[in-house]
């Protein structure tokens, strides 16, 4: 996936912004907090990080194309980094998507109600 796929791509989800920090990366937020992370070029794809669930994190932290991501995961939090040849195109959106859900399911319900993001 390239960068112009993953931002149209996180754009496309409910109420995202994005913001482009930490040297280069394309950051992606709902409700100010980080879902996704582009960013670590290897190859002519960039290196996506996101959150997961606890079976997703034990589904792909060994998996090939995949790592926990450094600086998330050595602080004890549940998220990957997605370089070539990792995920397939569908199956990275799939864990994009769900890493909104999770990030955005941690909002404040008043945060949600103001973003218009459902239960």
């Amino acid at each position: 996936m390239s960068y112009r796929e993953f931002n149209a791509f996180c754009a496309a989800l409910p109420a995202t912004t994005h913001v482009v920090q930490w040297g280069g990366a394309h950051v992606w937020k709902v409700g100010g907090k980080v879902f996704a992370i582009g960013g670590w070029q290897r190859g002519s794809h960039p290196g996506i990080t996101f959150k997961v669930s606890d079976i997703g994190w034990e589904m792909l932290r060994d998996a090939p194309g995949c790592r926990p991501a450094p600086y998330l995961a050595s602080r004890g939090m549940k998220w990957i980094q997605n370089h070539e040849p990792g995920l397939g195109k569908r199956e990275l959106k799939q864990y994009l998507k769900a890493s909104h859900a999770l990030v955005a399911a941690g909002l404040s319900k008043k945060k949600r109600a103001e973003l218009m993001l459902s239960e």
